[in-house]
């Protein structure tokens, strides 16, 4: 339950799989990363010309890898509808006409976007590279990554069993007590999956990348209260950099100009917004830096590897 002035949201089902497919495309951004654009259904076909549709491509730049989008319903049977759905989506991104179809949408759609060739020149990605970043994308094994209401046992176990790896993202609808017509959606907070299979289940990891929050980098004395960090944007346009400075609090909250903000992401944000962006998204742990040049990715990654969650 959440309260919101004096109102109390309570859990509810999702009307029908659109009203989940909805809010995941107006909101992929927060599901699959901040430098991730969303390509909408199209028709991909396996070798025998057999044809399929998932929800959506999302393509991340940053780590360059792409996912195949099936926003689903947990009331849809695994063995019966999720699974052999998408097995054939799987089966048709394989083929080389399906991906070239797909670096097609995206080079189309960039003639028509300013907005979204401003993004990707915000990446550090030339116009004239983008056919080429994209090939190399797409040639690499596709993400299933799948939005839903609920994860099943049945779902974690069937998505153990594929060669491509699979993330599941909780996504809820509640609904006013006294009135169902007032709605709220949750997402995943900083593009967290509740499954991940690149994570081996059995390996009893008491950390995992998505779990890193300031204050465990706080406990291993990677940070110190009252440090500082830095960041420095230019949105596209601007005639020069903006440079911001935070401080780390004791609680593992972020303060810049005043304002504390529970993430690293959502400080950046606010930054790059300041300095003139239309972004929605952007992700912290990339964009602040300790005093002495070090990310706060970096500290990630030392924490995980201190904590024996993951090897050099």
């Amino acid at each position: 339950m959440i309260i919101v002035n004096n109102r109390k949201y309570i859990a509810a089902s999702f009307a029908n799989e659109d009203e989940i497919e909805r809010v995941v495309l107006e909101n992929a951004e927060y599901i699959f990363g901040p430098d991730s654009i969303m390509l909408p259904k199209s028709l991909i076909r396996s070798a025998d010309g057999s044809g399929t549709i998932p929800d959506g491509y999302a393509i991340d730049f940053a780590s360059r890898r792409w996912f195949i989008v099936e926003a689903e319903l947990s009331a849809h049977s695994v063995w019966g509808h999720i699974a052999p759905q998408v097995s054939k989506q799987i089966v048709a991104a394989q083929q080389p006409a399906s991906r070239k179809h797909l670096i097609e949408v995206v080079i189309n759609r960039l003639r028509d976007d300013q907005l979204l060739k401003d993004r990707i020149d915000e990446m550090g990605i030339a116009e004239i590279d983008i056919r080429k970043v994209l090939t190399e994308i797409m040639e690499t094994r596709p993400i299933v990554g799948i939005p839903i209401d609920h994860v099943s046992t049945d779902l974690r176990e069937w998505a153990q069993t594929l060669k491509n790896e699979v993330k599941l993202w909780i996504v809820r609808k509640l609904v006013d007590f006294k009135d169902p017509t007032a709605i709220l959606y949750e997402i995943p907070d900083d593009f967290r999956p509740v499954f991940d299979t690149t994570e081996e289940p059995d390996n009893n990891q008491i950390a995992t990348f998505y779990d890193v929050s300031l204050s465990d980098l706080l406990e291993e004395k990677l940070l110190t209260p009252g440090q500082e960090l830095v960041m420095s944007y230019k949105p596209r346009g601007a005639s020069a950099r903006q440079n911001y400075t935070a401080t780390v609090m004791e609680d593992g909250a972020i303060v810049v100009d005043g304002r504390s903000y529970s993430a690293p992401s959502y400080a950046a944000l606010y930054c790059i917004q300041k300095a003139g962006s239309t972004r929605n998204t952007v992700n912290g742990w990339t964009s602040w830096k300790t005093l002495n040049d070090k990310w706060l990715a970096d500290l990630r990654t030392e924490y995980l590897i201190a904590s024996g969650c993951q090897t050099d």
